[in-house]
């Protein structure tokens, strides 16, 4: 009897936002292509979507996502080669123009850790643990997570999780920046939940694919063309309903009606800054 395949990566949207849920809680939800495949599809439907304004990250049963999966890791040794089946970069999550919220429960290695960097907010459980694995594998720093790393922690912090690849436990990584708040692992979804639910209903969708444009582009400029550019958003943003909603909003004390983000803004555009998918 053959038993029907489980979706390595599930998806349901309520109140504008898309929680996406890591699937393979049998293995801790180890990354395999399968769910690379998936996840980077459903955060391009998402980006392109008029009914999801923002998207929280998460992994079911007690892991976020232990890292690369064991078998794939294995066949890595085999062949000698550890190559990605993914059609877009393992950074792209920044290219979505819509905000990621990172529910981090439970383990969270590897390239479970690299694909949490990548969401812009973090919130994780009290049980929540990290490592970055790869000097105990025989392995480098992949995907990125060099760069990714060093911007959220520090030079100093980020050598020492990559070097001793050492177990860091939720409140220090609160401590060090890698993740914006720690909460009780009963709590941790109702808090990313209601995070995005304050995204969808207070701000502007086309200001926050803007800001999230920003931060992201100038972490590889310098201030003169960081400043230059947002200068230039600015004009463009004060000639924009979405302006002067976020004004009528304010001076009548009532919350403010935005339009969805148009679907030629869903996925930001890096190549100007030397980078693409």
């Amino acid at each position: 009897m053959q038993t029907a395949e489980v979706d390595p990566v599930l998806a349901d949207v309520v109140d504008h936002v898309m929680t996406i849920t890591l699937n393979r809680p049998e293995v801790g939800n180890g990354w395999n292509g399968a769910m690379a495949h998936r996840y980077f599809e459903l955060l391009e439907q998402a980006a392109r979507s008029q009914e999801v304004r923002a998207i929280v990250l998460t992994g079911s049963g007690s892991a976020f996502c232990v890292g690369g999966d064991g078998g794939a890791l294995e066949q890595a040794g085999a062949t000698g080669e550890l190559a990605s089946t993914a059609k877009r970069a393992y950074w792209f999550p920044l290219q979505i123009g819509k905000p990621i919220i990172g529910a981090i429960n439970g383990a969270c290695f590897g390239i479970g850790l690299q694909q949490a960097l990548c969401c812009d907010i973090r919130i994780a459980s009290s049980d929540a643990k990290f490592s970055t694995a790869y000097a105990r594998r025989g392995l480098v720093a992949e995907r990125g997570m060099s760069w990714l790393l060093p911007r959220l922690v520090g030079t100093g912090h980020a050598m020492d999780m990559l070097l001793s690849a050492r177990l860091v436990r939720a409140d220090e990584a609160a401590r060090i920046g890698l993740v914006n708040r720690v909460v009780s692992a009963e709590n941790m979804m109702n808090e990313a939940l209601a995070y995005a639910r304050e995204l969808v209903e207070k701000c502007s969708p086309r200001s926050m694919q803007a800001v999230k444009r920003q931060c992201y582009q100038d972490l590889m400029s310098n201030m003169p063309e960081s400043y230059e550019r947002s200068e230039v958003l600015l004009n463009e943003a004060v000639r924009q309903d979405d302006f002067r909603e976020g004004i009528r909003s304010w001076q009548y004390g009532r919350a403010p009606t935005f339009r969805s983000l148009p679907e030629h803004l869903a996925l930001i555009d890096f190549t100007d800054a030397g980078l693409s998918t």
